[in-house]
């Protein structure tokens, strides 16, 4: 397993992180035991990081995460997010947010609470709610590193441009279809020494032949998708899914990101995974051409 620093944060994280959307259910039926022995194999494997949030499964994955946790809190570094989608992005629900998490995870403090989808929030009511709201939680000890999540990667550049944040993450705008933050989020990420949680790898399931459900109405977007991973047979693997290992790969070793979630329930999956994490990328070549075909190109608008 490959270590990196999480921004100017001093956390040392695994450079894969495990998800936590399917350790909730979101993806299918999952039972508590299958949740916890896939947490206890993701720290056997080396994995330190753990990405939840109230949302998933409505408090399940939280609240699996504080079961199987118990007795190896201070081995890991425990993310989470707040406030349930739907709720007021206020100053009051974001504390009632995370002291309910703090419940469902069964610990005193969280290493990293990130301000959920900020795409349903105007900037301002941001940061006099959920942001003002996350400081006051820092000052007390509860939270340790404060970040903003999104898809829409540019919605994250004023919030880095405060330097009151210390992570941020983004989903499946760093893969092999769609590489658009490397051009504006990581550039201003880095000089404000901003941690980067890059989601999705895969592409929301495109890159594994099996898209997310909510993407099966988007006929152009997954045309386009295929064309592109047309373009991209130079990388694959044989046999199925050929994709998954370079995909994981191109964000595994990107010097810009501290940690690649893998969201699953599958003990197969993660220690596939987890082997791609060795510190060895695509060459400089492959890189190159990936950065070539599909520059300025987003797939994704999400």
């Amino acid at each position: 397993m490959q270590y990196s620093t999480l921004g100017n944060t001093g956390l040392t994280v695994s450079r894969l992180g495990l998800g936590g959307a399917p350790i909730g259910g979101d993806f299918g039926k999952v039972s508590d035991q299958q949740a916890i022995t896939v947490i206890h194999a993701a720290i056997d494997l080396g994995i330190n990081f753990f990405d939840t949030a109230p949302l998933y499964g409505g408090g399940e994955s939280e609240r699996r995460y504080g079961i199987a946790l118990k007795g190896r809190r201070e081995q890991v570094v425990l993310a989470t997010k707040a406030v349930m989608r739907g709720d007021p992005y206020t100053y009051d629900n974001t504390i009632d947010s995370v002291e309910s998490s703090l419940r469902r995870l069964q610990t005193d403090y969280i290493d990293v609470i990130q301000l959920h989808e900020a795409e349903h929030v105007p900037f301002e009511d941001a940061m006099n709610g959920t942001i003002a709201a996350f400081l006051k939680l820092k000052e007390q000890g509860k939270v340790r590193a404060i970040g903003v999540n999104a898809g829409r990667h540019e919605l994250l550049l004023p919030f880095i441009k405060t330097g009151k944040i210390d992570t941020v993450q983004t989903f499946s705008k760093y893969t092999l279809l769609d590489h658009t933050a490397k051009d504006m989020l990581f550039p201003l990420a880095k000089e404000k020494e901003v941690g980067v949680i890059n989601g999705s790898p895969l592409g929301m399931g495109v890159l594994t032949d099996k898209p997310a459900p909510f993407l099966l109405t988007n006929k152009q977007l997954l045309m386009e998708a295929e064309k592109r991973k047309k373009q991209l047979s130079f990388l694959e693997k044989p046999g199925s899914n050929g994709l998954i290992e370079p995909a994981m790969r191109f964000s595994l070793v990107c010097p810009d990101i501290a940690v690649t979630l893998t969201g699953t329930v599958s003990l197969d999956e993660l220690k596939r995974n987890a082997s791609y994490c060795d510190g060895v990328g695509l060459s400089e070549e492959e890189t190159q051409k990936v950065y070539e075909l599909f520059a300025n190109k987003p797939l994704f608008s999400f």
